[in-house]
């Protein structure tokens, strides 16, 4: 009874036993990592359509370095390590047809042959496996991650076992490498399979030369035994051999720019240019080495021999030669130096005043108030003794001693600053000299228009910048200069505040400021030069108003002094005195009409102002019957009795005020009311007495009156800057379509029209609106034919005007007859509401020297220098940008820019792109940079040029013929284009021989041995530096050797096909490397 639950028990745990065994079955069919890996290659091989090669054309001389490289890359992962696959394929033009492997299976494939050639053996520029091995078409597999290098040998045996499988499952033709151990030992393995041929590519990487290895003998030694042909006697083994000579040290043809000055108060900074100039140059030697390459091409192995006692391999007895540069990396050169310093401060905010800190003077007047106040209290209460407290005599101790820190402390020392203002005022040096000829001085010189080469003005007349040897161009410079040599930021903000003061100052002493055009600001020329130019129109206006009151002055005095005259003897001087030209003053300026202006007829129907008005400095001794007349009248119109009130419009979006206007036109008037409006205008000018005038229009009479017409003495227009343009612009903008606006708009745009209209009929009285077209818009004019007037109608207009016929003289014969013009006003003048219509039923006779000036020079110069002073150094310097890159790119081609073949398809392009720049309407500072990063890369080929003429082109002597400069010129030009350039004629040549005397000046002074002076004089382009002299050698010790092994051998049996065998040995200081590629027969293994 007691056994069987035992059973029971046993039985279940047996069966829980068969359920708990767990049966892992292992699926063969599902792809390991391994085996997808080979498969993702075998993908990419097939996408590549790498499986149907065909052959390319013969490999042409040079042409790995030449020829354009084309690439491909894709990814893959091997589990958890990814690789990248890239394709390197060298373009070529033409296709062998008929050549692919399906038509001939006995030929090797392409990668087997191209190692065989020697055509371009040592490329200077191509991939290393390209260098190496002289392959055209290969794929490459290489870890992405420096962590995944792959390092094992069983890893790398792994990795090139799948790349077999991968080969030949797909049936590719190429070969294809993986990199192995540490990517900067740059190490390869590779294999590439044919039908009945296979080459393994393997390599040696060492850091020391084995002693035994050092020479030609031993490394043909590895070269035989690594092959191991079974036949004997051995194949013959070609050897390609190059040597590589570095020359570093150039003695006396080393790179120096000028020698500093010591003298200038920056004696000891290399290339400091002073203030006139921008630098230019490299400090350093923009060239660092110069290698030569010595080479034997396919020479047989027993014609040379290179062993460890003896070796016939002289570099002067090379057949070929070459050399390459290698260049100094990011050389220092000074003028992208001091642009980009410059452009930096762009993005600096600092105020001048925070830069500079609080003026001393304020500080003293700080003080100076303080006094006053306790003064007045010791008046109010004279009882108490006011002692100071410690926190005031603190203070005022501390202000004196940071006014004695910032005098101290100026960023621009004195004699700096005084020779820096007069470089940019050159004649502030004539000012303790007699005004009289500072004036003439300034009136001859300062203000003529700058002289500009025709050539240099047609290469940058498209620049928005400034005339060369400007105000601001000169400005520009010294800014770039103080900047980098003077203090940096600060002494910028210095400089300005300085220039800000000297424009005030002659602003107020009327002195002309020197190196700007006279005339109106140029719209051409950036924003700084209209606005200086717009303050010297200011200077300018001011001065001729001065010089004419002051001649008003001696004129009042002379006829107060003089008794028994009249007024009618001072009105007819007055009358000559005022057709007269002043050419000291001013001279006959052109402007658009109002007509054109307000947009109602083409430029082409207007008469030329040039030839029929003259500006007002030109009439400025035109004097009338009052001696008030003799100067401008700062007084509203309403002075004048019967003229119109001024309507005032507050535009929140301009400084610009429409009190300015001079009439107000109703906008609801009737037309009759219009026409008795302008019948009334004119009686009133009939009974004036003439005033103003110029001198006859020509032939002209007026309609009324058998009279001559004359031409009024007017105002200049108001001279506007862009910026000005642009806000009259949007003022006008702003006013809206509708009636007001447009009456607003057309009172704004015809103030210079009012003021012609008004001198007009001061000149004529009694004349009509159609007189004023015939001078003003002739084409506005419409002449009928004329018909001849009876006597009665001459006599009654003869009395109508008899007052004033008799008091100018003009007594008609009675009973004359005489022709009278008939003619009518154009189509638009004669439209209801037409503008001037309207503005000359409201203007009155006044002339143009009491009339309200149209240009307030006060007011605009006091808007320039509060625009100047307002700027911060960063826009200053934003402002200067346009003109210092004018300046740089000036500086290029005084550098013979055009002289350096590379550069001259580029540098116009450079001319044109900152033209565009500075054209741009906001300036953008990135751009400028650009422009500053491709000035510095063109100085710096610029600097190299000129480095190796100093090397290879030193001063003409009588022995140099024109062909071997011709030669030695061809072959610096040829160095600044090509990666490495061959000389012609090797070590014989005019340029072998120049580079054979550069490199024996290095060895003698090596060995610190003096030059052979007599030898050079007697044959200065012959090399004199050998054996005969010293035991010094011509050249030094190899820096690299480079060897290339080749023959064809069968392996691995005497039977086999023979098959291409190729190593390339390279020995360096510190770097041994075989690489070899052995192919061997596959056929009956």
């Amino acid at each position: 009874m007691r056994i069987a639950p035992s059973c029971d028990m046993d039985t279940r745990m047996a069966d829980d036993v068969e359920e708990s065994e767990v049966f892992e079955i292992t699926d063969f069919t599902t792809a390991s990592e391994w085996e997808r890996f080979i498969a993702r290659l075998e993908q990419i091989i097939h996408d590549w359509k790498l499986t149907t090669y065909v052959k390319g054309p013969p490999l042409k001389k040079g042409e790995f370095s030449t020829g354009e490289w084309e690439e491909q890359a894709e990814s893959i992962n091997f589990a958890t390590v990814c690789f990248t696959v890239t394709e390197y394929h060298l373009k070529q033009t033409a296709v062998v047809e008929g050549s692919t492997q399906e038509e001939n299976e006995d030929s090797l494939p392409q990668a087997m042959e191209d190692m065989l050639l020697m055509e371009n053996d040592f490329p200077p520029r191509a991939h290393c496996i390209c260098r190496w091995y002289g392959l055209r078409h290969f794929v490459v597999l290489t870890p992405v991650a420096n962590s995944d290098a792959v390092l094992s040998e069983s890893k790398i045996n792994l990795l090139l076992s799948s790349m077999a499988i991968a080969v030949n499952n797909t049936n590719c033709l190429l070969p294809i490498f993986a990199q192995i151990q540490q990517k900067w030992r740059r190490m390869y393995t590779g294999i590439c399979e044919a039908p009945g041929a296979r080459t393994t590519f393997d390599m040696v990487h060492l850091k020391r030369t084995p002693h035994q290895y050092g020479h030609m003998e031993g490394l043909i030694n590895i070269f035989k035994s690594k092959i191991a042909t079974p036949i004997s006697p051995l194949p013959q083994v070609k050897a390609s051999i190059r040597f590589t000579y570095v020359l570093h040290d150039w003695t006396q043809y080393a790179w120096s720019l000028q020698p500093p000055d010591l003298d200038s108060p920056l004696g000891d900074e290399v290339g400091y240019p002073g203030f006139k100039a921008l630098p230019f140059g490299a400090v350093e030697d923009p060239i660092n080495e110069l290698h030569l390459s010595a080479t034997w091409p396919s020479q047989a192995e027993n014609t040379i021999v290179d062993n460890d006692v003896y070796s016939d391999l002289d570099a002067s007895q090379a057949p070929q030669w070459s050399v390459r540069l290698r260049l100094t990396e990011k050389p220092q050169c000074l003028l992208g130096e001091y642009l980009s310093a410059f452009a930096e401060l762009v993005h600096n905010r600092d105020s001048t005043d925070q830069l500079l800190g609080k003026p001393a003077f304020d500080d003293m007047d700080d003080e100076t108030s303080e006094q006053i106040s306790q003064a007045l209290q010791r008046l109010t209460d004279p009882g108490r003794v006011h002692l100071p407290t410690l926190s005031s005599v603190v203070s005022r101790a501390r202000t004196r001693i940071r006014s004695r820190q910032k005098q101290v402390e100026a960023p621009i020392s004195i004699d700096t600053l005084n020779e820096l203002l007069w470089h940019l005022f050159p004649d502030a040096a004539n000012q303790d000299e007699s005004s009289e000829s500072c004036d003439e001085s300034e009136k001859d010189d300062q203000t003529e228009p700058i002289n500009v080469q025709p050539e240099v003005k047609e290469w940058y007349r498209h620049f928005k910048s400034g005339p060369e040897d400007g105000l601001t161009y000169k400005l520009a410079v010294a800014m770039c200069v103080v900047n980098h040599s003077h203090g940096g930021l600060k002494a910028v903000a210095h400089l300005w505040q300085e220039f800000v003061l000297e424009m005030r100052y002659r602003w107020e002493n009327v002195f002309l400021i020197p190196g700007l055009a006279s005339g109106n600001p140029n719209m051409g020329c950036c924003l700084l030069h209209q606005k200086l130019q717009m303050l010297n129109c200011c200077i300018a206006r001011k001065k001729a108003r001065e010089e004419r009151q002051a001649s008003q002055t001696e004129s009042e005095d002379m006829t107060s002094r003089t008794p028994g005259s009249s007024d009618q003897n001072i009105a007819s001087e007055n009358q000559e005195t005022g057709s007269a030209t002043d050419d000291a003053t001013g001279s006959i300026t052109p402007f658009a009409s109002a007509n054109q202006l307000l947009g109602d007829d083409p430029a082409s129907n207007e008469k030329p102002r040039s030839v029929s008005k003259v500006s007002l400095r030109e009439g400025q001794s035109v004097k009338s019957d009052s001696d008030s007349e003799e100067e401008f009248f700062e007084c509203d119109e309403d002075s004048f009795p019967g003229s119109p009130s001024k309507n005032k419009a507050d535009l929140d979006s301009s400084e610009m005020e429409v009190e300015e206007v001079h009439f107000q036109v109703g906008s609801e008037a009737l037309e009759t009311d219009r026409r008795v409006a302008i019948s009334e205008a004119n009686n009133e000018t009939r009974s004036q007495k003439p005033s103003g005038r110029l001198r006859p229009c020509g032939d002209l009479k007026l309609l009324n009156k058998d009279e001559l017409l004359y031409i009024p003495v007017t105002q200049d227009p108001a001279p506007m800057t862009e910026d000005m343009l642009e806000e009259h612009a949007e003022v006008l903008a702003q006013l809206g379509t509708t009636s007001e606006g447009a009456e607003l708009r057309a009172k704004m745009q015809s103030a210079c029209l009012l003021s012609d209209m008004q001198a007009f009929k001061a000149a004529n009285p009694g004349c009509e609106l159609e007189d004023f077209v015939r001078w003003y818009s002739p084409r506005d004019w419409i002449e009928d034919e004329e018909e001849e007037e009876d006597e009665v109608e001459v006599m009654e207009e003869q009395e109508d005007e008899e007052g004033r016929a008799r008091e100018e003289g003009g007594a008609r014969e009675g009973g004359a007859s005489r022709r009278r013009i008939k003619g009518c006003l154009s189509q638009r003048m004669m439209l209801p509401g037409n503008t001037w219509q309207e503005v000359w039923s409201q203007s009155k006779a006044v002339t143009a020297h009491l009339q309200k000036r149209l240009f307030d020079d006060t007011k605009e110069a006091e808007k320039v220098l509060h625009f100047l002073a307002s700027l911060r150094p960063g826009e200053v310097v934003l402002h200067l940008l346009p003109l210092i890159i004018h300046a740089a790119l000036r500086r290029l081609e005084e550098a013979d820019v055009e002289e350096v073949p590379s550069l001259q398809p580029h540098f116009p392009g450079l001319v044109s792109k900152a033209s565009r720049v500075t054209r741009a309407p906001t300036q953008d500072i990135r751009k400028y940079e650009e422009l500053v990063k491709q000035i510095s890369l063109i100085e710096e080929v610029i600097a190299r040029s000129l480095s190796l003429k100093a090397k290879f082109l030193p001063p003409k002597s009588e022995t140099e013929t024109p062909r071997h400069t011709g030669a030695l010129q061809q072959f610096v030009c040829d160095l600044m284009d090509k990666p490495e350039v061959p000389v012609i004629g090797a070590g014989r040549g005019p340029v072998g021989e120049a580079i054979h005397q550069l490199f024996g000046a290095a060895q003698r002074a090596a060995h610190m041995l003096p030059e052979v002076e007599a030898d050079l004089q007697d044959s200065p382009g012959k090399v004199k530096y050998s054996h005969t002299h010293s035991s010094v050698p011509d050249f030094p010790r190899p820096a690299g050797r480079e060897f290339i092994f080749r023959t064809v051998a069968p392996r691995p049996a005497p039977y086999s096909q023979p098959t291409p065998q190729r190593m390339y040995c390279v020995l360096v200081d510190e770097e041994f490397r075989l690489a070899g590629a052995f192919s061997q027969d596959t056929t009956f293994q």
